[in-house]
């Protein structure tokens, strides 16, 4: 018995460091926040839009915003308990470039609210896309 779960915990371990590498590999940041509002995942890039360190991880949500933005985290923290909304959406400029932010409520296959998956994403090069470009063109 010992040795199925060394094996099934190996196993594991290689889904969530798999898991990992693919969130960390999409062009964009992500962090989940449970329940309780506190930071419980990041995805830990070198070029993340809103730097994170592994100090978030626990902490408030609320704490990892400015200050000026603490009312509206808890709004859409409060909404999203409530069941009143389930996706907060907005962007913003930061220099020269177009941000989107997306909070998403996740909930469980019965409808409880389990925490938040808020995702940033540079969008100023989907902004300028025009026509469309089918399949690989890399000539």
């Amino acid at each position: 018995m010992g040795g199925f779960i060394i094996i099934l915990a190996a196993a594991i371990i290689g889904q969530v460091f798999q898991i990992d590498l693919v969130l960390r590999h999409l062009p964009l940041d992500m962090s989940f926040v449970g329940v309780d509002e506190k930071v419980m995942y990041y995805s830990a890039t070198d070029d993340r839009i809103f730097p994170r360190s592994a100090g978030v991880i626990g902490r408030s949500v609320v704490n990892c915003h400015p200050r000026k933005s603490f009312d509206k985290v808890e709004k859409i923290m409060t909404y999203f308990k409530e069941g009143k909304k389930d996706e907060a959406v907005f962007w913003i400029k930061m220099k020269d470039r177009v941000i989107l932010i997306s909070y998403f409520a996740v909930r469980d296959d019965n409808g409880d609210f389990v925490g938040t998956l808020e995702v940033s994403q540079d969008i100023t090069e989907i902004q300028s896309l025009e026509g469309e470009q089918r399949l690989l063109d890399w000539e």
